[in-house]
């Protein structure tokens, strides 16, 4: 029977649509986190995970433009009690970067049960949001980004901020991968990504959406609601030359009308720079920060709005919260997040 999976509108689901990636080390190796198919959304948040999806986490070794490792995780139709039965499987090498390859099974469980075996631990299912922002403060740059003026900062308050994400969740997939492994060793510079893809009525995969550093979408592209932007199905070594020059010139315009920058355009482009391609560095073993001195993974805590609306405006954008005021949605221990 045909799905007609390969349709726009099969993929237009919060289930495919990735929120957040963190990386960061754990209790015993490099922990990586991809969030998917938030309850903001409201009518986008279907229950459970894909079933006719896959969820991708891909790292880079070395500045390589290409993945050398991919962890791949699939999910089957839930039963009564709305569990889904998981699979976990690892390529390396050129299956990495191959659809069609098969990959080795690491793993089977299912979700909302944590699941060991082959040195990695892996936890999926329903959790408590960790992200933290005051929308009204996005909206905010979003205004200025879409229109290249100054961000009207004037009545923002960021003593009354509030998180927009409070009682908010998410479905969460949580890898805990040991530091004995061959490519994910301790000092292993590395750059991470994830993707969502759908099953087509041909018999292949269709990249529907890919997630990097934290607030790309929302600062650069926040009416893809559709998956429409071609930077969805894109790989990130095509980035820069794709979307170099437009996001160079979107933050040497705000720059430039702010009167931040003695060289708006330098600034802009040392911006797309940083940003693009969208992978996510990580060293692996190293502390994980998130921050304005730099960008080493991403730990559940950390302000990456704050920091990513100041690195885009050129100036200190205070978004009023810090990361107590999340503190009870993530854990110090396996897995991380806080089931829902």
């Amino acid at each position: 029977m045909s799905h007609h999976l390969d349709t726009p509108l099969a993929a237009r689901t919060g289930q495919l649509f990735i929120d957040d990636l963190y990386v960061f080390p754990g209790q015993g190796g490099t922990v990586l986190v991809m969030d998917v198919n938030s309850d903001i959304t409201g009518f986008h948040a279907q229950p459970g995970f894909h079933p006719e999806g896959r969820y991708e986490f891909k790292v880079h070794v070395d500045g390589a433009a290409e993945e050398e490792l991919t962890y791949r995780i699939s999910f089957g139709a839930p039963d009564g009690d709305g569990r889904q039965p998981l699979r976990l499987d690892v390529l390396t090498g050129a299956a990495a970067r191959d659809d069609a390859a098969p990959g080795e099974t690491l793993l089977e469980g299912r979700t909302g049960e944590p699941c060991a075996g082959n040195g990695v631990r892996l936890w999926a299912g329903r959790a408590v949001d960790p992200f933290y922002i005051d929308l009204s403060l996005l909206a905010v740059v979003n205004g200025a980004v879409a229109k290249g003026t100054a961000p009207d900062l004037a009545s923002w308050d960021p003593e009354g901020a509030q998180n927009s994400f409070a009682g908010t969740t998410v479905q969460s997939i949580v890898l805990e991968v040991p530091h004995t492994d061959a490519l994910l060793r301790p000092g292993a510079r590395t750059g991470v990504w994830c993707a969502t893809k759908l099953a087509t009525d041909a018999g292949g995969w269709r990249q529907v959406n890919r997630g990097g550093h934290p607030m790309m979408w929302p600062i650069f592209w926040p009416g893809d609601t559709h998956f429409t932007n071609p930077a969805n199905t894109r790989h990130p070594s095509q980035d820069f030359a794709a979307d170099g020059a437009h996001l160079a010139g979107q933050v040497a315009a705000v720059v430039r009308a702010s009167g931040r920058a003695g060289d708006p355009d330098g600034y802009g482009e040392t911006v797309a720079g940083q940003l693009l391609p969208d992978v996510l560095p990580y060293v692996v073993g190293a502390p994980a920060t998130y921050g304005f001195a730099g960008r080493n993974g991403r730990p559940l805590a950390d302000n990456a709005p704050e920091v990513m609306l100041s690195l885009v405006t050129g100036t200190a954008v205070p978004s009023g919260l810090t990361p107590a005021v999340a503190a009870g949605q993530r854990s110090g221990s396996f897995p991380y997040v806080i089931p829902a």
